[in-house]
């Protein structure tokens, strides 16, 4: 089953096209890598995806519902399609603890009502309740439990990295987008990161896209790969057909 298709999608800020024609699909349960040079139009896709750009042209469909073209999908309404990402630059809230960073992960999921919180009702309390104890669990996972009082700054690089992922989980995706999880991180957390991720898509029986410079990550991670270039996709296929890829290696991988 596909959880994501793309259809002739196109990104123009002016005159300029950052993203060009863009053709894809990623099956459920895949790790799929998007690789490519700074400025070739990755990160933008990214934006196209969650909401924060809007298409001007082509038709996206995420687990069969479509955005077509010109048409504006907020955040909120993406992330309802079970769709949740992280982002190249750590976004946190830092001034907040480890585990109110998670908990707000769970916003869109309460069930109760703007007056049941006011009043604060039985079903806000129920609520409440069950979003505490899923951001306990989530804690777990990531090996951050012990950290859920600690303010989100006091973390080490890798270990922001992790409650992004983890609060980008709280939204209980099916399709989780990771902008360059490993910048930043040395070699044993990379490593640590690759295993981090391989099983979250098994233990969670997800899909997930990341875009990533560390070719060995990606290389040993993801199942299919797909090359930008100047906005374009130029090449796509598994790490083996990437990597002899003449036009990949012209464009990317030589350098």
């Amino acid at each position: 089953m596909q959880v994501l298709e793309v259809k002739n999608l196109t990104k123009a800020f002016g005159g300029i096209k950052a993203v060009t024609d863009i053709n894809l699909e990623v099956n459920e349960g895949q790790i799929a890598g998007i690789i490519g040079p700074n400025g070739a139009g990755k990160t933008t896709f990214f934006n196209l995806l969650t909401g924060i750009y809007t298409p001007t042209s082509g038709n996206i469909k995420y687990n069969l519902n479509t955005t077509v073209e010109g048409k504006k999908l907020k955040p909120n309404k993406i992330s309802s399609y079970g769709i949740s990402r992280t982002f190249q630059n750590i976004r946190l809230f830092k001034e907040m603890t480890v585990l109110e960073n998670v908990l707000i992960g769970y916003h869109h999921n309460f069930k109760y009502s703007v007056a049941s919180a006011f009043l604060r009702l039985s079903s806000f309390a129920k609520g409440e309740n069950e979003a505490l104890n899923e951001a306990l669990k989530l804690l777990k996972v990531f090996n951050l439990l012990d950290k859920k009082d600690e303010l989100a700054q006091n973390l080490p690089y890798g270990e922001q990295r992790k409650l992004e992922i983890a609060r980008a989980m709280a939204s209980n995706p099916r399709l989780l987008l990771l902008d360059e999880p490993a910048a930043g991180m040395n070699p044993q957390e990379t490593n640590d990161l690759t295993e981090l991720i391989r099983w979250i898509r098994d233990e969670f029986k997800l899909t997930i896209i990341l875009i990533e410079h560390d070719m060995s990550l990606v290389m040993d991670l993801c199942e299919n790969i797909f090359v930008f270039d100047y906005g374009q996709l130029i090449a796509s296929g598994s790490p083996k057909e990437v990597q002899n890829n003449p036009q990949v290696i012209k464009a990317y991988l030589g350098a």
